[in-house]
């Protein structure tokens, strides 16, 4: 499955289906603040990384252009990554608090970090169109990921864009209709629960509409559910699978999270 998700990878780094986000992405690195002048920007799509056997699945928005558009990895070089992955460390899916750059030394512990848009949008506002043109990808990962259990939607496009791909796929619908709400659970037919979180985005740090207490909060959920579900019903062949830490670094490089609700 690592070479599979690897391959996955390698054709998101490689995407140029979308010249509005393109040009963002390229224009961003050839003119970046003072602070990050003479680095070299990854500039390119960023593919998911973390545990290939995760139970745990986080969907954001979209790499932030001097975050992850920089670094090369999701949430990593910006302070949503800094709530995101103090978050991570507290409920133990993650071996730090921090997450500067590729070569860090972060490892996901039984999570999986992905995005609705691989490319940092203007504004933090991708087209219709774009959300689209990204969406066979989290397909593929949702097909590889075979033992999510939980699901942890970054913001209002995260948790839509995971509700989607559920139709998309097949998936059992739940008996109500959701209601995004900071904390609030889903749980469908399959036994996969979805937890609404707002964004660790500045506009809503800033503000205190999302607190650290607010999103490990979160995360602290995502614990106590996996830990109620017996490993030996997720793995295959109905053995209790090993635990493995994987290294965060999808490939070569990967990417950061955005703006939203």
């Amino acid at each position: 499955m690592k070479s599979t998700l690897a391959r996955l990878g390698a054709r998101i780094v490689a995407c140029r289906a979308c010249p509005r986000l393109v040009a963002h992405r390229e224009a961003s690195a050839a003119a970046p603040p003072r602070r990050y002048r003479g680095e070299r920007y990854w500039a390119r799509p960023l593919p998911g990384f973390g545990d290939p056997r995760a139970r745990l699945l986080l969907v954001g928005l979209a790499p932030a252009a001097h975050g992850g558009n920089r670094t090369g990895r999701m949430f990593t070089g910006d302070r949503s990554g800094d709530w995101l992955f103090d978050a991570l460390h507290h409920a133990g899916f993650a071996n730090q608090p921090t997450s500067r750059h590729r070569a860090d030394g972060l490892r996901l512990r039984d999570a999986w970090i992905t995005a609705t848009i691989r490319c940092a949008p203007p504004a933090n506002r991708p087209t219709r169109a774009e959300l689209a043109a990204c969406e066979p990808y989290l397909l593929e990962e949702l097909r590889l990921l075979r033992r999510v259990r939980v699901v942890v939607g970054l913001g209002r496009i995260g948790w839509q864009a995971y509700l989607r791909a559920r139709r998309a796929l097949g998936r059992p619908r739940p008996s109500r209709a959701p209601a995004f709400a900071h904390g609030a659970p889903t749980t469908f037919p399959d036994r996969v629960t979805l937890i609404a979180s707002y964004h660790p985005s500045q506009q809503n740090t800033f503000t205190g509409k999302l607190t650290r207490p607010m999103l490990r909060g979160v995360f602290r959920k995502a614990r106590r559910l996996l830990d109620r579900q017996p490993r030996s019903r997720v793995g295959s062949g109905g053995r209790s699978p090993r635990r493995r830490v994987a290294v965060s670094r999808p490939g070569r490089r990967a990417g950061a999270g955005a703006r939203r609700r």
